[in-house]
């Protein structure tokens, strides 16, 4: 297993896997099926999503939102976290890459806390219900999109509202400025956007490909 923690020391970083709590056989499964499909670098690494699950467990969520599914690791950690009434709303474009989870999440007897949305992200959150608030969101999809996903979110967060936005040090690239690409560019300023925004507190983890954690100030 790894941590795919890549800006850190592979020692470190495979010291952080051996000192987390494993993946359970199914997660483990999702994994490994993931692993062998082409663009499986976009799956998250099971440190992070044990802390994605531990948050869950804490906040006990009602309603969670996450943009950007994939092969759907992330919703099934979380989702096994909920309430039976809880629900997490899985924004993503590709039925392709979804539908490799769901079987996953019918084993886990989750599938019916989990409503797929198959659209761009930016026309789901929009459709949302008008005062509809979500307790827990992730956004982990096209990076250029970040800023926008989260200024779609924030009228719907509450004071103890949480937003977990994946990729943030993209391997170390947000402080090589030889880095021009897109992506890059989109999420050094995204980083930089929420250093502006008063409305927001913001804590940039170096989990993963680093994670921000990101609540209302208060």
């Amino acid at each position: 297993m790894t941590s795919k923690i890549t800006f850190l020391d592979e020692s470190v970083a495979t010291y952080v896997a051996s000192h987390t709590t494993a993946p359970n056989e199914l997660e483990q499964r999702l994994i490994d099926e993931t692993q062998s499909l082409p663009h499986a670098g976009m799956q998250i690494g099971f440190p992070q999503a044990r802390f994605m699950a531990q948050l869950a467990r804490l906040l006990s969520p009602t309603t969670v939102i996450e943009v950007g599914v994939f092969t759907g690791y992330s919703a099934l950690v979380v989702a096994q976290e909920l309430r039976e009434d809880a629900t997490v709303i899985a924004c993503d474009v590709s039925e392709e890459w979804t539908s490799v989870g769901r079987p996953f999440w019918e084993e886990a007897g989750v599938a019916d806390r989990i409503d797929l949305r198959i659209a761009p992200a930016g026309e789901t959150l929009a459709a949302l219900p008008p005062g509809m608030m979500f307790d827990l969101a992730f956004i982990d999809a096209d990076k250029t999109g970040y800023l926008g996903y989260l200024e779609q979110l924030i009228p719907r967060m509450h004071q103890q509202s949480v937003v977990l936005v994946d990729n943030v040090l993209w391997n170390g690239e947000v402080v090589n400025d030889a880095d021009q690409s897109d992506d890059t560019v989109a999420l050094r300023e995204f980083n930089a956007a929420m250093m502006r925004d008063t409305r927001l507190d913001v804590a940039l983890l170096p989990i993963g490909d680093g994670l921000s954690m990101i609540t209302l100030t208060r």
